[in-house]
Order: structure tokens, then sequence, then C-alpha cells
């Protein structure tokens, strides 16, 4: 870790640990965007990233200050635990290698997800989030914009390694403080839908359309498919909100439109995720090529994955870390490590986050309160929500970009949950003979 790399972590512990819970929030952002795992400390041979001192001072403080009580788990909390608990225990019982980094990846889990647990308020503190947030993306754009026209990534100085394939179609593909340009514009694709909805509040309109224009300038420098798919995919997302109150009858002309797919294709329905990077750009053809590999070898994994390297013949090329197949999907990812089991508690918790989405807009709209500014803030966390699930089918969240996934769900969450507290209360004041009792 250079002078930089620990002025800039110091700065965001002392925020992190010592400020409000709304500052802490944005100074934990604060690390995930100008902290890099170049900066890291080596302890008895295992690197510790910047990002993880970060995640340890954020849930210290939680657990101190009693932000967050364990005895207050929700069904997201649980199938987390439960998720991340048992893909580490049937790895670590099969698995010869890579148990390291497997447990590390379960506490990087647990630590971010539940410090933003116990930070992220209700929805007008997400709302001033989203506002105070600029504060990190204007000075960041302006460094990406920096990268773009001089080729020149400033991030370099705190340990950033420049991906090999730096130019595409001529244009420079940035990275910022990222590993690679896709998990840069798939960050910032996520919070694209969050400031549309922002969008809704005359008063906010031009802080939302500020940060409008930052994220699609972010995904644009980029310079990859899969970004650009998933700007594609909030725009769809936020295309259906004149339909929002029917819902159900979209969801179900989107499996029709699967079965139609399956049927008049000529390969398997995943392909689509191939023709589609004919058009964004990409390697489209690898993520399609890998799901069909998963599935004619689903025996070798289904009960509690398989090693890595038995994936070697998947493809005519390796990725010379791991000696096997590059697993560029996260649903994938989790069978590989610990079976179909893992990959269906990933998907469980996926579903019940979309749920409580559902019944929270559902409550809003029963139950009134500040319908018109509630409402667009939970639609856009459903299209954010999608949009991790869209770009995890073509790559996985490493680096620090993990720590945007897990503030995300955890958002969901305390918003949904405030939600659906605040409707409970308003029945009961409308019981008959409430405010009788209440006097």
């Amino acid at each position: 870790m250079n002078f930089i790399g620990a002025s800039i972590l110091a700065v965001v512990l002392a925020v992190v640990c010592f400020a409000s819970r709304r500052w802490a929030v944005i100074g934990f952002m604060g690390g995930v965007l100008y902290l890099t795992q170049g900066q890291q400390v080596d302890f008895f041979g295992v690197s510790v990233y910047a990002i993880r001192f970060v995640e340890l001072g954020a849930f210290i403080r939680v657990m101190l200050r009693r932000e967050f009580a364990f005895s207050n788990l929700t069904r997201i909390d649980k199938l987390l635990l439960l998720l991340y608990a048992y893909t580490t225990v049937i790895f670590l019982l099969r698995s010869t290698v890579g148990q390291v980094n497997q447990i590390g990846a379960t506490i990087d889990a647990y630590l971010c997800y539940f410090s933003f647990r116990g930070l992220v308020g209700g929805v007008e503190s997400f709302r001033w989030f989203l506002r105070n947030l600029l504060l990190l993306l204007v000075p960041y754009a302006a460094l990406i914009l920096y990268e773009s026209i001089f080729q020149q990534n400033l991030f370099q100085y705190l340990g950033v390694l420049v991906s090999e394939e730096w130019l595409r179609g001529g244009r420079p593909r940035c990275q910022g403080s990222f590993r690679i340009a896709s998990l840069l514009g798939c960050v910032f694709a996520s919070f694209l839908p969050l400031y549309i909805g922002l969008w809704f509040s005359k008063i906010e309109r031009k802080t939302a359309i500020l940060g409008i224009v930052l994220c699609l300038l972010i995904v644009w420098a980029s310079n990859s498919g899969g970004p650009a798919s998933a700007v594609a995919v909030v725009m769809v997302g936020w295309a259906f909100w004149k339909l929002r109150t029917k819902m159900k009858l979209v969801r179900r002309g989107m499996v029709a439109g699967l079965v139609v797919l399956a049927v008049f294709m000529n390969a398997p329905v995943w392909y689509i995720i191939a023709k589609v990077s004919s058009v964004t750009g990409g390697a489209g053809w690898h993520r399609a090529r890998l799901l069909d590999m998963a599935f004619q070898h689903l025996d070798l994994w289904w009960l509690w994955g398989m090693p890595i390297k038995d994936t070697a013949d998947w493809f005519p090329y390796v990725l010379s870390i791991t000696g096997g197949a590059d697993i560029t999907n996260q649903f994938l990812a989790f069978g590989i490590s610990a079976g179909l089991l893992a990959l269906l508690l990933f998907c469980a918790m996926l579903i019940q986050a979309y749920k409580k989405i559902g019944q929270a807009l559902t409550s809003v709209r029963s139950h009134g309160g500040d319908q018109a500014l509630t409402e667009p803030i939970l639609w856009g966390l459903g299209v954010m929500l999608t949009v991790h699930c869209t770009n995890w089918l073509e790559i996985t969240y490493f680096d620090q970009s993990y720590v945007v996934w897990f503030f995300g769900l955890a958002v969901i969450n305390n918003l949904t949950e405030s939600c659906l507290a605040a409707a409970r209360e308003a029945k009961v004041e409308d019981l008959p003979g409430a405010a009788g009792a209440a006097a």
C-alpha cells in the first residue's frame, strides 16, 4: 500500500467509523470508487485489500453502536447467511485448493451486507444518499473522462493494472479503479435506474439528470458490451412503468416469449446472449457456450460442484490463473462451487428480494403516504436488481464491485421493510376505535 492509498483509506475509515450513518454510507462508497485492489497489505502470505479494512471498520461500528440486531433477521438475511455458509462448507469439504479465497468471499459478503443493513435508513435517507453520492461521482467521472481522452488511467498510481484489451473499435475501454472495463460499466449501469427513480421528484430533477448523465458517460467510456446491454435492460425496465400494476401479465408474457424462442430457435435459448452481443459487442458466444457446456456436464457438478480445472476441456482456451474455463456467470459460479442447491439458494434469495419489492409497492399504493416519491424509488430498485441479474449472465463480480451488489440488496431489504412497517401502522390507525385507544 502506497502513501496515496493509505491516505485515502485513513479518510474513508474515519468517515465510516465516526460520521453519521448517512455519511458513513457515502464514505463506504468512496472506498469502493477510489481504492483499488492494488492497495493491499500482506498478512502471513494472505493479501488483505484496502476495501476489506473498510468492510471491517463499518461492521465493527454497526455492532458497537447497535445499529443492526441479528435478532431481527428477515428472510433475505437468512437466505444470504444460509447461501454463503452452505457454499463455503461444501467447497471446503470437496476442494483442496482455493479455500482461502472462498472463505474470504463469504466474509466479504457478511461484512458488507450486514454493515449496510445497519447503516442504510429509510426512503428519505436513501434519497439523501443518491443526492450526495454525486460529490463522489462528479470527480470520478472527470477521471474517467480524462482516461478516455488521454488514454491514461490515473488510478495506475493506486496500483491498477491496465487491461491488455485497451482498445475496442479504435476507442479506449476505460476501467477506472476496477480490474476490467466491464466491471466499471456494470457498476454504474446499476446506479442508473435509481437516478431515473429520483427524477420523479420535481425538486430533485436537476440532481437526478446529473446522476443519469454521469452514469451513462461512464458506461459509454467503459466501451463494453455487458454494460451496454445493462443500459438497455434499464430502458426496458422503466418502459414497463406504466404497466406496473399489471406485472403478473408482463411476467407471463415474458415466460411465453421464452417458450416461443425455445421452440423456434435452432440453438438453445441461451444463445440469445450471443445474438445480443453481436449488436452491443463483447464475448457473447463464450457466455452462451459456457451455459451449453454446463448443462452438458450437469452430472459432474449438480451434487456438490466440481474442481474448476475439470472444466479445462470446455473451451479451446483456459484461464492461466485457474487452469479451467472462464466462468463468466454468477449463477453457474455458485453451481460449480457447491452444486445445484447453492445455485437454487441464490435464486431463492433473488426471488425473495423481488417479492418484497412487489409487496412494498402494493402497500405504498394501498396506504398512500408519499406515494408519488416512494413508488419510483422502489421501482428503480427492482430495475436495479434486474440489471444485476442480467450482468451475472455475462460476468461475476470481483475486485470491489461486489460491494455495490450487497449495498443494493441491503437497500432493498431496508426500504421494503420500512414501507411495509409504515403500511402496518397506517392499517392499525385506520381500525375502528384505534384513535380512542391511543388517547
